[in-house]
Formats: C-alpha cells, structure tokens, sequence
C-alpha cells in the first residue's frame, strides 16, 4: 500500500498535520508522498492542475491511501473517483462544495475586481505572504461539485464541529448520501490543530497501520 498526503489550500507540504501525520507514518516504518500543490507557482494553481499532478504519481502504484486536507481532501475525492488503485480515503475538514462557502467571504466589488484584474492577492500560510491567484482559479473549481462522487470506496472523513472554513454540514450530508463515508465530528475548527492525536489514531485504526 502507497500512502499520499494532499496539504490545503494555500498551504504546503511543511504544513503542521502534513509533518505531524508523516512523522507517525515513519515510526510505523511507512514511507508518506506529500507532494507540493503548489508547484511554485501558486498563480495558476486550480484543482484540475492538482488532479493531473496527483494522477501522475499514481501511474506505477497498485493500491494506494490518499490523505487529503481541506482542499486537498476534495482533490483526494475526484483521484479516488477516477482511479481504481485508489482503495481508500481519508478526508480531513474536506473542502465540498468550497467555492460557495469561501466566495461568500469576499464583498462583492472584491469578486467582481479580481474578474476584472484577472488576479487577487490571498494569503498563503506555507509561504507566509500574500500571492496572486488568478481567477481561472474560481472558472475552474466551479466544474467539481460532490454529486459526481459515486464511487463506492472506503471513506473517513474527520471534520471539527466549530469549522468556520467549511461548515460541517458539508461533510454531513456527504457520509449521508453514501454507505461508503463514515463521518467522525471533532471539537474542532478548520484547521484541526487541537485534535491531531485524535486524527492520528482515527487514521492508524482505519488504515489498520497497527497490522502492517
């Protein structure tokens, strides 16, 4: 089994749960890919782009474990949809349905200015900074909508009840519509920072890591 770790939005393999979670993986011996998103160029980041580097390094695994936060958790969502090797998904504080939460943050003339300029300055947690994102950004997330998700594989999904990025009622009605998802709530926020022990243990039970 080959094990992936997909950071958020904005963020980076160097992220505190992407080196918490690899940090465990590597006591248990196994080996965690965290690729960057990011490809040093955050501009033209959208999530098709992140869903063409992933499915690229999963040309030559067989059975392969995606981790995915935030928005790395949708990309997570569309690779496992796409790829049979996929065999099961851990989705942390997953970002469905994102545009029509994270839009809903911005004043208007703010939206209606980065059509218009083509770009709007975003903070970006991995490199502690305000970058440009293009608009094709927002063109292009508006074709991922969780309706197509309908691929029966194994799914945890762990999501703080207090999120004030994605509301939990996202990842609710996800693990209702499938068999397939369970849903653990945490007392937690977005960033799941208080909880990682309990991530950790969620993930080590659901991968089965204690038998590897």
């Amino acid at each position: 089994m080959h094990y992936i770790y997909l950071h958020g939005f904005a963020s980076s393999p160097n992220s505190n749960k992407a080196r918490y979670i690899a940090e465990r993986f590597a006591k248990n011996q196994i080996k965690l890919e965290i690729p960057d998103l990011n490809c040093k160029d955050f501009y033209h980041l959208t999530i098709t782009r992140q869903l063409k580097q992933v499915a690229a390094s999963l040309e030559k695994q067989v059975e392969v474990t995606i981790i995915g936060s935030s928005l790395g958790g949708l990309t997570a969502a569309y690779i496992g949809e796409k790829f049979p090797q996929v065999k099961r998904l851990v989705l942390l504080a997953p970002a469905f349905e994102f545009l029509s939460h994270w839009l809903l943050t911005f004043a208007p003339e703010v939206i209606q200015r980065w059509q218009q300029e083509k770009y709007l300055m975003v903070y970006h947690y991995g490199q502690k900074q305000e970058l440009p994102l293009s608009y094709d950004f927002v063109l292009d997330a508006n074709q991922y909508h969780q309706i197509f998700l309908k691929r029966p594989i194994p799914t945890l999904i762990l999501h703080g009840k207090y999120d004030e990025v994605i509301p939990i009622q996202a990842s609710r009605d996800y693990a209702q519509q499938r068999y397939w998802a369970d849903l653990i709530e945490l007392n937690s926020d977005h960033i799941l920072g208080n909880a990682i022990s309990d991530i950790w243990q969620a993930v080590e039970d659901f991968c089965q890591l204690s038998k590897v």
